[in-house]
């Protein structure tokens, strides 16, 4: 299989055709007396990057994505399971393996002390899989939550009940809970959003197109199954599914949409406890802190006020019958996956219809799931004492500081950015806290009783032990030491109010951190995902955080204008990208991460010459496989963001998801990036070209 040429030879009347050639170059005679040149030896194998992945029958100006990875989508089909397929879900079923046997070991070890991480991560995993257990047990573990829902009476019951299930994350009509204060970051608040929808969003509910009306058609099916597990006549079934419909599509249509969601000046709206009572009094918002343990709030802030105003309405004038059928639903719903098969079978054919997956994933990585979402940090002690170094973390660590230095200089040398503003963003880069590895502070999970008796009993008072911790810290500083992802996931983050960083352990590791790669290799990969994170602060979202992480207007008026024009041109180009017919990416919901994909990429791009040049100093640098350090940083980057995904699941995630599909996310930043143009050679009319013109330049 031919490669991309090691060097690109400027030898005069070739020079057209061997800008993109796929040869090794040969040494060229002097004279006629010459002897032959000896050959050029073969440049060194290295690690981080497979070459048969490589499609070399595409030019890399024409489609870095399909150059960079197009054998590999050929040979790597999505599973059965699975709706999608590419180097995270690969990396995903390795640190599963582990993580089932330190699973398998946790549950056979029955003599673990009582309280201990061990006992309750074992106990928890044992009961989820004991399948036989869940089908005698039938629907009596969720009994007494049933029996509290049938026996709601009047406002006050019926409040009572919303209160408990939002403990229960049962996901009714809101979300409600505490977090840090977005405009003083140094103490939490009450926080009150929209929520209460079954479908993947506010809009299905109103579109009539083909696909989405494939998906409602499920969605009434998988209600209506549902309620006929629960007992309920055929047509009584059919009736509670209308219901649910009906008020969800209330809810729905006071919702705000995605792109709406993402203004957080307009998605804060403080009040006091007394003025939203007087708003809000059906909902009664003193009586539902008073039940959530948080009486002692004197403010709340009000996500989506106009959202709340139909709630208030929804719950004075719907029939309280139906409103008990709602709440029945979502308890229901919310626990599917820990009830006897039948429930968990149509929970996935309703989920069949959003992604497109063929059958469900085996019962043990959708147990070792649910063992991580409710013990996370418990799980995560486990995994750590197995899977990271102090090492890896200081290499990790290592590599975030010099692209933080990177980050800086793009700023000093900024050309639109005034002085006072570069300032304000020095400054908030400087307190830009790193998270590596794990928390410095483990949770206690004393207060939790795990035991082999039910599954769905350990879920719910995981669920209602994780509620009552986040409802205690209200009042109290800040916990500046928590994560809200455990040890072995394999993603990172942003949190713009405590603005910081975080790399989980499982994200560390190969293909995405590998020690034994050369530079490039990881500079392209977690060094691109550490780009992103970073500029995620200077973002559209993140810039309106300041260095403390408060919600404040640190821009002056000019440079916001012209930041804002800048990244418009991002909009469009991600808008006009089509991966399905009529289906094109929705450049204002997916604009934070394209433009944290682009800014990370041309500051970590800064980072990897700056370690090339401590390491070589002017002198030639290294080629690998034939690709100098800079072809490599672009196919690493380009190769982790390899993807198959099923056409369902692809509308889906432009429908719902802020990031763009891999090949947009690969193509997307290069096609602006002069670097990437002189590493392949590339010209203008290229397709990876774009024009001068058209080109989105922010950092």
């Amino acid at each position: 299989m031919n490669e991309l040429p090691a060097r690109f030879w400027l030898i005069a009347a070739a020079l057209a055709l061997a800008a993109c050639s796929a040869t090794k170059p040969v040494a060229v005679a002097t004279g006629a007396a010459t002897a032959a040149a000896a050959p050029v030896p073969p440049d060194p194998k290295g690690v981080g990057l497979d070459m048969a992945d490589l499609d070399h029958t595409v030019s890399p100006c024409d489609d870095f994505f399909l150059f960079s990875g197009g054998n590999w989508l050929r040979n790597n089909p999505i599973p059965s399971y699975a709706s999608s397929w590419g180097p995270r879900n690969q990396l995903g079923n390795r640190t599963q393996a582990l993580l089932r046997r330190i699973l398998e070991e946790a549950a056979a070890n029955r003599t673990a002390p009582p309280g201990s991480n061990a006992q309750k991560v074992g106990d928890f995993y044992a009961a989820a899989m004991d399948t036989a257990a869940i089908e005698r047990a039938g629907l009596a573990p969720l009994k007494p939550e049933l029996v509290r829902v049938a026996a709601v009476r009047d406002q006050v019951g019926l409040r009572a009940a919303i209160v408990h299930l939002q403990e229960l994350q049962a996901g009714v009509f809101f979300r409600a809970g505490v977090d840090v204060d977005e405009k003083n970051t140094a103490q939490y608040a009450v926080r009150l959003d929209q929520g209460g929808l079954t479908l993947p969003d506010r809009d299905f509910y109103f579109k009539s197109d083909a696909r989405t009306e494939k998906v409602k058609t499920a969605y009434r099916a998988y209600m209506t199954q549902i309620f006929s597990l629960l007992g309920d006549a055929p047509a009584v079934a059919q009736r509670n599914a209308a219901t649910v419909e009906r008020l969800e599509t209330r809810l729905a249509k006071a919702s705000r949409t995605r792109v709406e969601l993402r203004d957080p000046q307009a998605n804060y709206n403080k009040i006091t406890v007394a003025a939203a009572q007087q708003r809000y009094p059906v909902l009664a918002p003193q009586a539902l802190l008073a039940g959530m343990q948080l009486g002692k709030a004197r403010e709340i802030i009000v996500g989506q006020p106009a959202f709340f105003d139909e709630v208030n309405t929804l719950l004075k004038t719907e029939p309280l019958a139906d409103l008990k059928t709602y709440l029945r639903w979502h308890l229901v719903r919310s626990v599917a996956s820990t009830l006897p098969t039948a429930y968990a079978e149509a929970a996935f054919r309703y989920n069949q219809a959003q992604t497109g997956a063929k059958q469900p994933a085996a019962r043990w990585k959708r147990m070792q799931a649910a063992t991580d979402q409710a013990l996370g940090e418990a799980f995560g002690q486990l995994y750590v004492d197995q899977a990271f170094s102090p090492e890896a973390k200081a290499k990790a660590l290592e590599m975030v500081n010099n692209i933080k230095a990177s980050m800086a200089e793009h700023i000093q040398t900024n050309t639109w950015m005034s002085a006072p503003t570069k300032a304000e963003a020095l400054k908030k880069l400087n307190a830009l806290r790193v998270k590596i590895g794990y928390p410095d502070v483990w949770k206690d999970y004393s207060a939790l009783k795990i035991t082999r008796e039910s599954y769905l009993k350990n879920v719910l008072a995981a669920r209602q032990w994780a509620a009552r911790e986040a409802a205690a810290k209200f009042g109290g500083p800040v916990d500046r030491n928590e994560w809200s992802m455990t040890p072995p996931t394999i993603n990172a983050y942003y949190n713009p109010p405590l603005n910081e960083i975080v790399f989980p352990a499982g994200y560390l590791q190969p293909p995405f951190f590998d020690p034994r790669a050369d530079d490039a290799i990881n500079y392209g990969a977690i060094g691109g995902v550490m780009g992103h994170e970073i500029t995620h602060a200077f973002d559209d979202e993140g810039r309106q955080y300041d260095a403390a992480g408060n919600l404040r207007d640190w821009w002056t008026p000019a440079d916001a204008a012209e930041f804002t024009k800048r990244a418009a041109v991002v909009g469009r180009q991600y808008d006009a990208f089509s991966p399905l017919d009529s289906v094109h990416v929705n450049g204002q919901l997916t604009m934070g991460e394209n433009l944290a994909d682009f800014a990370g990429l041309t500051v970590v791009y800064g980072a990897l010459q700056k370690q090339l040049q401590q390491r070589y100093g002017n002198g030639p640098r290294p080629k690998f496989d034939g690709f100098t350090p800079e072809q490599r940083y672009f196919l690493s980057w380009a190769q982790l963001r390899r993807q198959n995904i099923r056409p369902e699941a692809l509308r889906q995630q432009i429908a719902t998801d802020p990031h763009s599909p891999g090949q947009y996310r690969t193509i997307g930043p290069l096609m602006n990036m002069p670097q990437f143009q002189q590493a392949f050679g590339c010209k203008e009319g290229d397709k990876m070209v774009r024009r001068a013109a058209d080109r989105a330049v922010i950092w």
